[in-house]
């Protein structure tokens, strides 16, 4: 089970900055944009971490509330379903 989280955390935390990344760019060339709430659920769903350094990196969302205060939150939310699982299994 554990192996399988580690390479589950990696991958959605990769594809979560991977999106940011590609969202800015759409951003910058006025074309098709990610949807927010896609971008806020990989990063409730295990990538939080990897849309935080997306953000910061790219500097994209970085003053809408809902991605200031969304993604700090969703990585409290990861880690506390990682403490759930590591305490309860």
């Amino acid at each position: 089970m554990i192996p399988f989280l580690i390479i589950y955390l990696i991958l959605i935390n990769l594809l979560t900055f991977f999106f940011m990344g590609a969202d800015k760019r759409y951003a910058i060339h006025h074309a098709f944009r990610i949807p927010e709430n896609f971008l806020l659920g990989m990063a409730f769903c295990g990538g939080g971490i990897g849309g935080l350094l997306g953000m910061k990196i790219f500097h994209h969302k970085t003053k809408k509330p809902k991605f200031k205060y969304g993604l700090p939150l969703a990585v409290i939310w990861n880690i506390i379903i990682l403490l759930m699982i590591y305490y309860y299994i």
